[in-house]
């Protein structure tokens, strides 16, 4: 059994230093703090201070993965990631994804369509470079062809797109040189020929 024998605030003033006996004993968050309406003089056995520890700690790593989490959406594995490259110990992943699924931040198909959508936007891919992409972020495949289906990706539009961000390059070219160039740049993004024949004939004919 352990005494609380002082209490001094941190400097992010958001935690505080438990004093056990004279010694420091653990740092602690205020929300658990609070919880456990800790104060000087309160007896804490060795079992009662493990879990207000652990409780602790898992406050501190939700904290950090929410402000993960809200910078931009998300795939389980790259959560699955963050955890690892924190070395946040495994007893912990289950709630924690388990808070992060009630808040909508953990949601494969949601992430998948977010992907989709930015990527048409700012940067215009094939089908088979999104679908690509969507695995290597751990998208399951079968998700992966449900939600292409779904959004109905426009291959043709989004190369002309992408000629088009260029076009002051193309401008410049002779017609043999111009139209190998775009269907290489075209190729590298991963569409099919079929797809860069019509949309480099129409979009040098535009020219």
């Amino acid at each position: 059994m352990s005494v609380i024998t002082a209490i001094k605030p941190q400097k992010s003033k958001k935690r505080v230093n438990i004093y056990l006996d004279g010694k420091f004993g653990f740092g602690l968050d205020l929300e658990t703090f609070i919880k456990y309406r800790l104060k000087i003089e309160l007896e804490l056995t060795e079992e009662e201070i493990g879990k207000i520890v652990k409780e602790s700690e898992f406050q501190i790593i939700y904290d950090k993965i929410l402000k993960y989490a809200s910078l931009r959406p998300r795939s389980e594995k790259e959560f699955e990631y963050w955890l690892k490259k924190h070395k946040v110990h495994k007893s912990m992943h289950e709630d924690l994804f388990n808070r992060l699924k009630r808040l909508d931040f953990l949601n494969d198909k949601k992430f998948a369509i977010w992907w989709i959508e930015q990527r048409q936007t700012f940067r215009p891919k094939s089908i088979r470079v999104l679908r690509l992409e969507l695995n290597q972020k751990g998208i399951d495949k079968d998700l992966v062809n449900e939600i292409l289906k779904e959004e109905e990706v426009d291959e043709k539009k989004a190369a002309n797109k992408l000629l088009y961000k260029k076009r002051n390059v193309w401008k410049g070219l002779e017609g043999y040189v111009k139209r190998v160039k775009m269907s290489n740049y075209l190729a590298r993004n991963g569409y099919s020929w079929d797809t860069i024949r019509e949309v480099v004939n129409e979009f040098d004919d535009a020219l």
